[in-house]
């Protein structure tokens, strides 16, 4: 039986995202950064020579069908290798988010197959996968901070400057399925240009508080469907913080001062001070 532990399947923040745009198949188009921190979980994969795949879950409960099964029975369907595996996970990132967890979970679980597997498939054809489990998953594939447009298939590695940044999870969770269906949500925002982002951030003194550029047009709509999202924005604006949602779950986040505390946050509420990752500590693990 061939191993690998303690794998790790880092959260992403989106810095800003404007939807600017519908497909007629009514998927959203959209423009984005997305950006890697170090909040994450943790997988450990081994290989099962009956061929069954099998999930243990070594904290929080996941559902049945969580992205992470699914994504070892699509690489198998793809491959038809007759191998299994067991999959341990450590999950550390909140669902309903916003940042990503399950996508990278998933992202990581191909990773670490086609490694045990000895499948030996590209980048390209994992990301081909990847897409139909989840828009996310192959920039967690690639592994590089990006800016990401289409549905989430044209990314586009950039540099973010390095920050510390204060996240915030209400008890709350977001349905993604309610925020894009409703009809009050923003849809026509005028494309921007990655050369204006750079710009944007090279022209602050402080690079790291020039990440706030744009705005997340899912926020006012998750405003309405989820109170706690305003509360903690407004938590953290107490603290002299400017926050704003990230994704389409209940998270915010704001760029706060090195060596800044937080204050006790109201009961149930996740909260962590984050670094940004350069990449994704498995970045180059497909060719």
């Amino acid at each position: 039986m061939k191993a690998i532990y303690d794998l790790p399947a880092p959260a992403k923040l989106n810095l800003f995202l404007h939807i600017t745009g519908r497909r007629a198949d009514g998927f959203h188009l959209l423009q984005s950064v997305f950006m890697l921190i170090d909040w994450c979980d943790t997988l450990h994969v081994e290989t099962r020579d009956d061929g069954l795949l099998s999930r243990e879950d070594l904290t929080s409960p996941l559902p049945p069908e969580d992205l992470v099964l699914r994504a070892a029975r699509a690489l198998r369907a793809a491959t038809g290798t007759p191998l299994g595996a067991h999959i341990g996970i450590v999950k550390r990132v909140p669902s309903q988010a916003g940042m990503g967890g399950g996508s990278s979970d998933a992202a990581t679980c191909l990773l670490a197959l086609n490694r045990l597997w000895d499948l030996r498939l590209p980048l390209s054809k994992l990301e081909q996968i990847g897409l139909t489990l989840g828009a996310d998953v192959p920039f967690f594939l690639r592994g590089r901070n990006a800016w990401v447009e289409g549905i989430g298939e044209q990314i586009t590695p950039i540099e973010v400057p390095p920050a510390q940044l204060a996240v915030v999870k209400p008890t709350e969770g977001l349905d993604t399925h309610l925020i894009f269906s409703a009809p009050d949500l923003q849809r026509d925002t005028p494309a921007a240009i990655l050369s204006g982002f750079a710009a944007h951030v090279a022209g602050n003194d402080d690079k790291a508080s020039g990440l706030g550029f744009g705005r997340n047009d899912l926020q006012p709509v998750a405003e309405r469907l989820c109170p706690a999202v305003t509360d903690a924005i407004r938590w953290l604006g107490t603290q002299g913080l400017q926050a704003r949602m990230t994704g389409s779950g209940s998270s915010v986040f704001a760029v706060m001062p090195q060596n800044a505390e937080l204050e006790q946050p109201p009961s149930g509420w996740q909260v962590r001070k984050c670094s940004n990752l350069g990449s994704h500590p498995l970045v180059g693990w497909a060719a």
